[in-house]
């Protein structure tokens, strides 16, 4: 895994406020503007708020670990209905060209902001390790991802959560039918794809063979006592609005008996797997990369 070069600004000399304010923005909290100008407060050896923001922001060019053009995979996009939510879907699927056995799937969910190419690559890296993957874009009903974060985020916000949670129940249906599939099918998320990871465990749970949460908030209270999958959950340290929803699953979970591990990972900061920007932290992400892989080929392959 490539670490990001954003050799301009160590990450060890960015102010853990410069982060908080991040997720912030990131979350729609605060806006672009305020973000810029919260960053201006901070003088660190002359360091310009352009030079600050870029370190942030992300870089999607340094999220391609596997390439669109790799052999040993073949991409494309499919649609799928979906009558309960927004009447269709659309996502990237994902599947290795080499394989006579069927395969368990997998559904790669993205964050508030549209199927990015980050995410995309996610799914390249699960077909890679031997997974049907499948990235649906929850901005489909508007044309799809912008290209453009911010604008991806208002997007996403304008679209009635819902509707969006509709169309990864059918998103699910839609992959666990693919026709290579060993009938087993798993989830893993990143931020609201964290959420959406342990909606669909709690509000499908015969669709949900595993489910993997990278900080990632619970499903509703009406909904948590329906989990029964496997779940394997990542937390980053500094994430305290995500952390603090964790006693209260954590205690469901137990008085349920639901076969949980919860890794919480030092030092890192909300969206600590996500590569093109500054919070990525190479040795926590390929640790729990490698969890992940080997808990769905755990739980996917039996």
């Amino acid at each position: 895994m490539a670490s990001p070069d954003k050799s301009a600004v160590p990450v060890s000399e960015i102010p853990q406020e410069a982060f908080d304010w991040y997720d912030e923005y990131a979350h729609g909290d605060i806006d672009r503007r305020t973000f810029l100008q919260r960053l201006g407060t901070l003088a660190i050896a002359g360091l310009t708020v352009n030079t600050l923001a870029a370190a942030l922001l992300p870089d999607y060019a340094l999220a391609e670990q596997v390439s669109f053009n790799d052999p040993a995979i073949k991409a494309s996009y499919q649609t799928f209905p979906s009558p309960e939510g927004h009447g269709e879907g659309r996502g990237y699927l994902v599947t290795p060209t080499e394989s006579e056995q069927p395969l368990p799937a997998v559904l790669v969910v993205h964050e508030n902001r549209g199927l990015n190419p980050y995410i995309k690559d996610v799914a390249r890296r699960l077909a890679k390790s031997g997974f049907i993957a499948f990235a649906p874009d929850a901005l489909h009903p508007l044309g799809g991802y912008p290209g453009n974060d911010d604008e991806g985020r208002a997007m996403q916000r304008s679209l009635a959560r819902e509707k969006i949670e509709q169309d990864f129940i059918a998103a699910a249906e839609f992959l666990r039918a693919h026709k290579h599939s060993n009938g087993k099918l798993g989830v893993v998320g990143f931020c609201f794809g964290g959420y959406i990871s342990n909606y669909l465990a709690a509000s499908a749970p015969k669709l949900i063979d595993a489910a993997v949460p990278f900080y990632g908030t619970p499903a509703d209270a009406s909904l948590v006592n329906n989990v029964t999958a496997p779940i394997l959950l990542n937390f980053a340290e500094k994430d305290d609005r995500v952390n603090a929803s964790w006693p209260a699953y954590e205690k469901v979970l137990k008085e349920n008996k639901v076969d949980y591990t919860a890794h919480t990972y030092p030092g890192t900061n909300h969206g600590f797997h996500n590569d093109s920007t500054s919070r990525f932290d190479q040795a926590a992400a390929e640790l729990a990369w490698s969890r992940t892989i080997s808990f769905f080929q755990k739980h996917l392959n039996t």
